[in-house]
């Protein structure tokens, strides 16, 4: 992208943030669309808080191209909440996005990377696949919110970050305010929150948190890492397929 046009953009995400950042996260949603169209994506995990935003979009553009990433290593019932969640909501574009094969035969070929290297594990099967995908498009929608703590507690509604705009409809509610609207619109709950999974990735790096906890405690878990790379900013100057732990 020349740098004009990022500057343009860059200064439209500043613009956005500005105007939505205490806006229901459908005004955001809706503004989203508006600005880009079919140059939108959202990206989501299907994880343990997941329905909140895919109901919102669906109520705004049931055919928004969906993300979702299935990394070879989710636990079995968020493959199921997917497929009975996205026909619920009436989402018709649904993206199962996979690591290439190549990637795994070079760098995880006995599937056992996650036990000597998160971050690169994390890589192969989540970011290089997601980064591939958004190459498409100019801006894409997250479910990050700043309760979760960590790098998100200053998150802003609207960012720019690695040359595309990233929309944080959820950025300013509480579990108060997902829990409310799950229940007022009888939104099924991921199976495994039941069994105390706050919050979901691959089952090798997550399990479940004790009364107390921060709501991701259970994500890596006796580790320093608190984020799978997708979220970290780069470099500038770095490509989309290129990095480590990005």
């Amino acid at each position: 992208m020349a740098f004009d046009t990022l500057e343009r953009t860059g200064s439209l995400a500043s613009r956005l943030d500005a105007e939505l950042r205490r806006a229901h996260p459908r005004t955001v949603l809706e503004a989203a669309v508006e600005s880009f169209g079919d140059k939108l994506a959202l990206v989501s995990s299907f994880g343990a808080e997941s329905a909140v935003l895919l109901h919102l979009a669906a109520q705004v553009k049931s055919d928004i191209p969906v993300l979702f990433l299935d990394t070879g290593m989710l636990f079995g019932q968020t493959l199921d909440y997917r497929q009975q969640l996205a026909e619920r909501l009436g989402l018709t574009d649904v993206r199962d996005l996979r690591p290439a094969f190549q990637d795994l035969a070079v760098g995880d070929p006995e599937a056992k990377l996650w036990q000597t290297d998160t971050d690169a594990c994390c890589h192969i099967r989540k970011v290089l696949p997601l980064d591939r995908a958004l190459s498409g498009f100019e801006a894409w929608i997250t479910g990050r919110k700043r309760f979760h703590g960590g790098d998100r507690l200053h998150l802003p509604v609207v960012e720019f970050a690695d040359g595309q705009v990233k929309f944080n409809p959820l950025a300013n509610w509480g579990k108060a305010d997902l829990d409310a609207y799950a229940a007022q619109y009888d939104l099924p709950a991921h199976p495994l929150v039941a069994n105390g999974f706050p919050s979901l990735g691959c089952w090798p790096c997550t399990q479940p948190v004790e009364d107390g906890q921060d709501v991701r405690a259970g994500r890596w878990k006796g580790m320093d890492k608190t984020e799978c790379g997708i979220h970290v900013a780069r470099a500038p100057g770095t490509p989309n397929n290129v990095g480590g732990d990005i």
